[in-house]
């Protein structure tokens, strides 16, 4: 049984823990919010930490939970050897938040896996510096392992196994939610990649200018070329050059419909010389969080297994296979 921690509550942390739900292999011991934190080594309950956090605004209101202004330091630091591994369903606001947050489980002497669903190339350039400082710290981190980057960027290194060169990967997702506010960081941190706008000044607006944003757009985000870090992950390996790498979607904030269906193509040439394209297309009926937090899972399972045989540092959602978790 592999004791997970969830840090960060907001709709991918709620997610996560009712997928958790459905896993035998894995135990919900762990969850932290800004506000507080909750530790039970009998597991906890997700409705009841769902409930206290919408109706009290942080778990550390739990009988096992504790307020703490430090929420992420104070879990670590006093349970953080009943933790295994930790998925970081945190927002990356600012930038380097991820970096900062992988930085302090090291500072803090803790030993175990962390997996995150990062989107942005720069922000998981800072953890590939940071790859021999994990790795002497005894921690196996998998980054990039939601859905893109994660579960189309591993399709795409698989689908890469044809061709002798790789010519071009564009991956199109749909996203559709009924209600942004459900997903207040990620939709942030998508308008953060819309023209003329940045992390900070995304992270900067309030819900009210975000509303004001979205009802200039009928609700829906049309990104392209965006930062995301599939190019690094794939370029790391060697399977292509970033430039050859391209990401965008459509995001509708009002309709949990996906406004179209998500895929990733890639096109090479064979040792034939035939070019060719693979196509894999995510079923419509998925959900955002369905096509994050079940590869999330998939790879801490994954880093779990390659952390118990004593092999650390930084991995991506490009190179290793997740392991299902029943």
């Amino acid at each position: 049984m592999i004791r997970v921690g969830i840090l960060g509550f907001g709709g991918l942390g709620q997610a996560a823990v009712k997928l958790l739900a459905f896993k035998q292999e894995m135990q919900l011991v762990a969850i932290a919010d800004r506000s507080g934190f909750a530790y039970s080594e009998q597991g906890i309950d997700y409705e009841q930490a769902i409930a206290s956090y919408q109706q009290n605004g942080s778990v550390g209101y739990l009988p096992c939970g504790q307020l703490a202004e430090d929420s992420i330091k104070a879990l670590i630091l006093q349970h953080g050897t009943e933790i295994d591994g930790c998925f970081l369903a945190l927002p990356n606001l600012p930038n380097t938040f991820m970096a900062e947050t992988a930085q302090l489980f090291g500072d803090l002497g803790w030993s175990g896996v962390l997996v995150d669903a990062l989107k942005r190339s720069s922000a998981v350039e800072q953890l590939v510096q940071m790859g021999d400082r994990l790795a002497q710290s005894k921690i196996t981190y998998m980054t990039g392992c939601g859905a893109t980057p994660g579960l189309l960027t591993a399709a795409a290194s698989l689908a890469s196994q044809s061709f002798v060169e790789v010519l071009e990967v564009k991956i199109t997702f749909g996203v559709g939610i009924a209600n942004w506010q459900a997903y207040r960081a990620t939709i942030r941190e998508d308008i953060a990649h819309l023209p003329n706008f940045s992390v900070a000044k995304a992270q900067a607006l309030t819900d009210a200018e975000v509303e004001a944003l979205l009802a200039e757009t009928n609700g829906i985000l049309h990104l392209a070329s965006m930062e995301h870090a599939d190019d690094i992950l794939l370029e790391r390996l060697g399977i292509c050059r970033r430039e050859q790498v391209t990401v965008g979607g459509v995001v509708d904030t009002r309709n949990p419909k996906k406004p179209l269906s998500t895929n990733m193509q890639l096109t090479g040439r064979t040792f034939e010389g035939k070019i060719a394209t693979h196509t894999f297309t995510l079923g419509d009926e998925t959900s955002m969080a369905a096509n994050v937090c079940g590869p999330a899972f998939g790879y801490l399972k994954a880093g779990y297994k390659l952390y118990t045989r004593g092999i650390y540092g930084l991995f991506s959602s490009a190179e290793i296979m997740p392991l299902f978790v029943n």
